[in-house]
């Protein structure tokens, strides 16, 4: 994997009166905007709970949406007597849209369904933050997909309509196609594949299965065709939680996730995230030995699975 070099810049502005001597009041409000790269977002102007509530009513009002999982990383870090703001992630999906991105490029179906964080930073300004179509369309070289278009439409709408504010997008001009993205091929079918790695999940006491979404059951139910797919999203917030403690905005590629698949010529494969990925994109820094950690137990799952 070719690593990025990213400097992931923290844009602060400033929106405040000035008294008579033409210094800052103490009802200045600092905005802290994130500068992950390939990230969408919008500010909130409403709290943290008033926010998450309503864009999960707003994806509940949908009937072309579903909603898949629902993780609160803040709530899980209390658990393990650790501290992070408020933080939140909202996973639905609509397979009338999204199965178009798979035909193009079955490894679309990692960062698929799609995904949502709300989280509250350390200037108490409340976010909606998503992956952008860009970022989708560079990674897997997707810009070529009848819908994408479409779906950048819906995601920027949904968080307009919750925040009262527009979005914006962080260009995503440093992704190359494939950027971290590790993936073995298989020596097993598809469906002992899927169910090598599900065991071996479900075997690890620190690991807890989140989600399991069967991409091609989608398709169909839509009217579509798409070759064997399946994600399995699984976490560990003992792992997870010191990189969002480093960089908050981690948590919109959290919890981890794993995709099984078997490509227009038979060969099956699994796909995952490199978490030095993850690093690099979200600046996470001193975490180096949590990360060789995260990446030899995905490598451990990934090898059973396939061998």
């Amino acid at each position: 994997m070719k690593r990025m070099l990213l400097v992931a810049l923290a844009v602060t502005l400033f929106s405040c009166n000035k008294n008579d001597d033409n210094n800052l009041d103490d009802n200045a409000v600092v905005v802290t905007y994130p500068g992950t790269p390939g990230l969408a977002y919008s500010l909130s102007g409403s709290s943290f709970d008033v926010t998450y509530s309503a864009l999960r009513s707003s994806l509940q009002s949908n009937d072309a949406i579903s909603i898949v999982a629902e993780v609160d990383h803040g709530e899980n870090a209390s658990d393990l007597g650790l501290s992070l703001p408020n933080t939140r992630l909202i996973m639905f999906g609509n397979p009338a849209l999204g199965t178009s991105l798979m035909q193009t490029n079955q490894l679309a179906g990692l960062d698929l369904p799609q995904k949502m964080l709300v989280y509250q930073n350390s200037s108490n300004n409340v976010f909606i933050a998503y992956n952008s179509t860009d970022y989708l369309a560079a990674r897997y070289a997707i810009e070529t997909a009848p819908t994408i278009s479409q779906i950048n439409s819906a995601l920027s709408t949904i968080a307009i309509n919750v925040t009262g504010n527009s979005t914006f997008e962080n260009n995503s001009e440093s992704i190359e196609e494939n950027e971290g993205v590790i993936t073995f091929v298989s020596q097993n079918d598809f469906q002992t594949t899927y169910n090598n790695l599900r065991e071996g999940i479900s075997n690890n006491t620190n690991l807890s299965i989140i989600a399991e979404v069967d991409h091609q059951a989608n398709a169909q139910a839509v009217n579509m065709t798409l070759n064997p797919t399946r994600l399995i999203v699984f976490s560990n917030p003992a792992a997870g939680t010191p990189l969002m403690q480093s960089s908050q905005i981690t948590g919109i590629d959290l919890p981890q996730k794993m995709l099984v698949y078997e490509d227009e010529n038979g060969v099956v494969k699994v796909s995952y995230t490199d978490p030095e990925f993850l690093a690099e994109r979200h600046t996470i820094i001193g975490d180096d030995e949590l990360l060789t950690t995260i990446s030899s137990a995905l490598l451990s799952l990934a090898a059973g699975a396939v061998n």
